[in-house]
């Protein structure tokens, strides 16, 4: 739903959404469809980005602020040589110097006649303690110094300039930042994906009820059996699995009632026809008898068409059946007509369907385009999700308006179907009955050959 139609806006204010519109289209395009894929998103993400945030923010605030505190403290140690340096008398070549530096501060000092200060190295852009360093070194000492790093990174070398000398003083880098960082990071990703795996079971858990109540609506809706369905889950879901199954049960009571009304008013029709027969069998031949007769074999079909739609072959169980060997067989019969009939079938034939209530199906397309056209083409095929059946001829067609139409119950055409042809106006609905019982549907359109085009398919 567009944001224009959730809150009401006005018709002026519609074309300013149009942004907002195209980015909810491209979200819900590439977002996943499952649930579970999208429950999960909804505990990793904000983790992940809590996580990012809490981690920038350490990185900005703590490694920021602990670096920059090391840093001046080793700075204020460097000072206090230098100032050493340049206030006491040392004629013992700064052996004492050297010793309490060494000892006391963990300094390695050098105290060498005045030299030029060598360039110092590029420095990378994100490296805080050179840059903290060099800021302090300039605050405090302030004197000529240069500082570079050595020992592949692991030191840091400052010289400064004091008088007619240079001291070089050497100190270990990871006293001048925070080095213990990484335990922080290295925890907190290590607890959270421990959380987001108990999260998977826990979430998984709670899924699956959910999919199997999904995959025994659609088994029902196919008309196959359900087996080993039993209400679970969370409270929402098992009401749910408990209003399925009770509407299970009211669906096939309504069929039951029904088949059983009909089984009987079939068994009392059939015997009153049955007596007409015998009836019209030890009478002479005459137009009038003959007349009788041909009416008695109209209602014996139309009897039998009306159960059939009735009944809906809902009692049928699904089994594998060989789709294009059932329409060779029917392409033999459409052939005795005398139509010109031809069909192909791409893919593996054998599909789960009810093999009975599907040749009907197949039995009332195919009479009808053989009974209003002479050209018949039967195409089928298989995909990964769906057997697909084409039927065209080249009839009068139904027209548009009209095909909507024809698949109620009795309907009949007047143009193109006249009263007198046989049919009883149940052939589609049979047909439409039996395609949605297994799940699917079936669509007319114009054929390619001029007439009518029936196009049925059904998840496989």
């Amino acid at each position: 739903m567009s944001l224009s139609k959730f809150l009401r806006l006005p018709s002026w204010m519609q074309p300013l959404l149009a942004p907002y519109n195209a980015l909810a289209n491209w979200l819900h395009r590439i977002l996943p469809k499952s649930l579970y894929v999208r429950a999960l998103m909804i505990i990793v993400i904000p983790i992940v980005l809590l996580q990012s945030v809490v981690a920038f923010v350490f990185m900005e605030r703590h490694y920021d602020l602990v670096t920059r505190r090391l840093s001046e403290a080793v700075v204020r140690q460097m000072a206090a040589v230098v100032e050493m340096v340049e206030t006491y008398n040392h004629n013992d070549n700064y052996t004492d110097l050297k010793r309490i530096s060494a000892n006391a501060l963990g300094l390695s000092v050098t105290v060498m006649p005045k030299e030029p200060l060598p360039k110092p190295a590029p420095k990378p852009f994100f490296d805080l303690v050179d840059r903290y360093m060099s800021r302090e070194i300039a605050a405090r000492i302030a004197k000529p110094f240069s500082l570079n790093t050595i020992g592949e990174g692991r030191f840091i070398e400052v010289r400064v300039q004091v008088g007619d000398h240079t001291v070089r003083i050497i100190t270990r880098r990871n006293q001048t930042y925070a080095s213990n960082s990484h335990i922080f990071i290295v925890w907190m990703v290590a607890t959270s994906l421990i959380l987001i795996c108990i999260a998977l079971l826990f979430l998984r858990n709670q899924i699956r009820p959910i999919e199997r109540l999904a995959r025994a609506a659609e088994e029902f809706g196919k008309g196959r059996e359900i087996k080993g369905f039993r209400p679970q889950g969370a409270r929402e879901v098992r009401r749910a699995a408990h209003t399925f199954l009770d509407m299970r049960r009211r669906i096939e009571r309504h069929v039951e009632q029904r088949t059983i009304m009909l089984a009987g008013v079939s068994h009392d029709l059939r015997t009153i026809l049955t007596r007409f027969r015998l009836q019209l069998a030890v009478m002479e031949d005459s137009p009038d008898v003959i007349a009788l007769r041909r009416d008695v074999d109209e209602m014996s079909r139309m009897l039998e068409d009306y159960l059939s739609f009735s009944k809906g072959y809902g009692e049928e169980k699904s089994n594998p059946a060989d789709i294009a060997l059932m329409i060779e067989d029917l392409e033999v019969e459409a052939e005795v007509v005398g139509a010109d009939i031809a069909s192909t079938f791409e893919g593996d034939p054998m599909v789960i369907v009810k093999e009975q209530a599907f040749r009907r199906f197949l039995l009332n397309v195919i009479s009808n385009a053989a009974r209003y056209g002479k050209t018949i083409r039967i195409k089928g095929y298989r995909t990964d999700d769906w057997l697909i059946i084409t039927v065209d001829d080249d009839g009068p067609g139904i027209p548009e308006n009209e095909r909507e139409a024809v698949f109620r119950p009795f309907y009949r055409l007047d143009a193109a179907r006249n009263q007198d042809s046989g049919g009883s106006g149940l052939g589609l609905s049979i047909a439409r009955d039996i395609i949605r019982s297994h799940g699917g549907e079936i669509f007319l359109r114009k054929s390619p050959l001029g007439g009518l085009r029936v196009r049925a398919r059904i998840p496989i």
